[in-house]
């Protein structure tokens, strides 16, 4: 069997080179691009099984290559993001568009080839949600129906902002897993107990006996 394919865009040597080592010695492919032109000559004459994409790049930046990619419906393979500085608003944006994932730098090693793993076994990603503020609103709705309005200031205390990303990351997994708690547990990488916690802290409701039910 071949292995997999991964596409590794970042402008920083160092980075490219670790990630080249770490995933080579997991037996991937891996194909290096420094900047989104040699992403894009890439991308036109091969279609890898995943692409690690780095936001911030000098040329043009990893959102920018993501939106041309959905337009040009060559999205057809899952994107993970990564960045060293990014922000909630950047990560949301980033997922809304079309990756199926975000990775802080420094990435944590097995973080990284959890996430990889995980991108590789979902596939290709889902048609991005439209930007409207419709939409919006009903990705951040509760599963028992009622609206849940989320906001992400960022003059917000660290950790409240944080919170507010978390409820609005967990809200939509829950509405992408149709309130499957155990498979947005696999997906998030969380133990189910630690999520329903972390779920009842932010005062997210979910319908626990169904999840668990629906997960026998």
């Amino acid at each position: 069997m071949t292995s997999k394919q991964i596409l590794v865009v970042d402008d920083e040597i160092g980075i490219r080179e670790l990630l080249s080592e770490i995933l080579f010695d997991e037996g991937y492919q891996v194909y290096l691009a420094e900047n989104a032109q040699q992403a894009r000559a890439y991308r036109n004459e091969h279609e890898p099984d995943l692409v690690l994409l780095d936001i911030w790049m000098p040329d043009t930046d990893g959102i920018t290559l993501l939106k041309e990619w959905v337009e040009q419906d060559l999205l057809t393979m899952p994107v993970i993001m990564m960045s060293g500085h990014g922000t909630i608003e950047t990560a949301v944006e980033a997922t809304r568009i079309g990756a199926v994932d975000f990775l802080e730098k420094p990435i944590a090693l097995q973080k990284l080839l959890n996430t990889i793993a995980h991108a590789l076994r979902e596939g290709a990603p889902r048609p991005p949600m439209p930007s409207t503020e419709a939409q919006s609103d009903a990705a951040a709705l509760n599963l028992d129906g009622q609206a849940r309005q989320i906001s992400l200031p960022l003059d917000l205390p660290l950790r409240e902002a944080r919170d507010h990303f978390d409820a609005l990351y967990f809200d939509y997994h829950l509405q992408k897993e149709e309130g499957n708690v155990s498979r947005v547990a696999d997906k998030v990488g969380l133990e189910r107990t630690h999520l329903y916690r972390k779920l009842k802290q932010l005062g997210i409701k979910f319908a626990k006996k169904q999840a668990e039910d629906t997960s026998k």
